[in-house]
């Protein structure tokens, strides 16, 4: 492995109570094409190399692995757990009373640690689904989004907060309608937005909302996600490393496409969290954003290639009646 990068060149992003987190981190989701040993092996050398921010999930089925590599990592003193920030999410199914506690609790125990450092609530319903399902797949039981369902969920999550589990928590896959119909709600407020981001998908008004509420946007999807199931896949999907505005400043930097798409979203302010397996990709990936920044011209050109192409689009998880994958996004700016 390439010599660890040196931390203080990795720039930063500020939450909203002053402490200061890297600004990118890894994602674990090893999608349908990687086994939890590799995504956990990939773990322990991006660690070793100089991450420290670690997306994980409970539905990704890895935490256990994930934990016997951050317990090797402690064991072999590479890095003290105060210096990693390390996120999970409740999932679908443990939205009940009673439930986000002992779903955090798993996700603790697999993952060997005392404590989250962010905890988000995964989808903002409890529509389930299994791992891997056809992207055809419905569950009978789904239904749309109930702000008070999803409260009992928040305060769940605050009382985590309460007891010391996790340190801050946050939301994901939400949109602006349901921001504020459950913001003024929280006691604690979310202190990240994790929301699908890369070139193609800007999300320029979620974006924008969720940084005039002090929230920081975590960008899944970074680079278009290449290796995403073949379930969130459509004909019509654009890949973002073919964007001309990606592929010249990846010419006049000499850098792959994909590396344009880390700086961009570095420099725009949102904390990406690419996913790989392979050490040159994380190496590069994370050593792209400390050097060798995008200009303006770039970062605008980059900008207008905004397609509005949002590939997550959760329709494993629509319930009875609803008309499209559309519904779960409030596109007309009303709650579903």
């Amino acid at each position: 492995m390439e010599k660890r990068i040196e931390q203080q060149k990795i720039p930063v992003r500020t939450l909203y109570t002053g402490e200061k987190i890297p600004c990118m981190g890894l994602g674990t989701f090893g999608s349908d094409k990687y086994s939890a040993d590799m995504v956990s092996e990939a773990i322990y050398g991006a660690i070793k190399y100089g991450y420290r921010l670690i997306d994980c999930a409970a539905v990704y089925q890895n935490e256990d692995k994930i934990g016997q590599v951050l317990q090797r990592l402690f064991e072999e003193k590479a890095v003290e757990r105060k210096a990693l920030f390390i996120t999970s999410k409740v999932w679908n199914d443990m939205h009940g009373e009673g439930q986000v506690k002992e779903s955090c609790r798993k996700s603790l125990l697999d993952l060997k640690l005392d404590y989250l450092d962010l905890y988000f609530v995964h989808w903002p319903f409890p529509n389930y689904h299994a791992p891997g399902c056809s992207g055809d797949a419905r569950n009978p039981d789904s239904k749309p989004f109930s702000v008070e369902e999803f409260m009992s969920v928040w305060r769940q999550c605050e009382e985590l907060v309460d007891e010391g589990l996790v340190r801050y928590i946050g939301m994901s896959n939400m949109t602006i309608p349901k921001l504020e119909a459950v913001l003024p709600l929280c006691r604690i407020q979310p202190v990240a937005l994790e929301m699908e981001l890369h070139p193609s998908f800007q999300q320029p008004e979620l974006f924008a909302y969720a940084k005039r509420h002090d929230i920081l946007p975590v960008g899944y999807c970074p680079i278009g996600s290449p290796s995403r199931p073949e379930r969130d896949r459509t004909a019509e999907d654009v890949v973002d490393t073919a964007l001309k505005a990606v592929e010249e400043a990846a010419r006049a930097h000499q850098v792959h496409p994909a590396v344009i798409c880390l700086k961009w979203a570095v420099q725009r302010g949102q904390v990406p969290i690419p996913f790989s397996v392979k050490e040159p990709q994380y190496i590069s990936n994370l050593k792209c954003v400390t050097e060798d920044p995008l200009t303006e011209e770039e970062m605008e050109a980059i900008r207008l290639e905004d397609k509005n192409c949002r590939l997550v689009k959760g329709q494993v998880f629509l319930w009875d009646g609803a008309k499209g994958w559309e519904d779960l996004w409030d596109l007309d700016g009303t709650i579903k």
